[in-house]
């Protein structure tokens, strides 16, 4: 099964989630800003998505500049950081099976959805 991890207020996954509607398979939507994510699952999404973890960190937040900017954390601080501050965690990411993309740009999805 599909799963989006989706944030509304954000346009790119809105798009993203868009085009999973227009693909016609079933999917799975998780707001993860309403429904947190554990630790454990983040840190299966970082390994499925073959990034460390502070590259899925949305480094502009306000939250990130003022609490963890120029800090040196470890990966299971930078992890512990996201799940406490679900805003940080970079959207909308997509799983398909074993497959995993952060959906910038949009068209990520595509390749593994098809």
């Amino acid at each position: 099964m599909i799963t989006i991890y989706h944030n509304p207020r954000c346009s790119k996954s809105r798009l993203g989630l868009q085009l999973l509607e227009n693909s016609g398979k079933e999917f799975e939507v998780v707001k993860y800003l309403d429904e947190p994510i554990s630790e454990k699952i983040l840190e299966e999404i970082i390994t499925l998505l073959g990034i460390k973890p502070i590259d899925l960190v949305r480094k502009n937040e306000a939250i990130w500049k003022s609490d963890f900017k120029g800090k040196d954390l470890t990966d299971k601080a930078i992890i512990s950081a996201m799940v406490k501050n679900p805003k940080l965690i970079e959207r909308p990411i997509v799983i398909n099976n074993n497959k995993a993309v952060v959906g910038r740009p949009v068209d990520l999805i595509k390749t593994i959805i098809e």
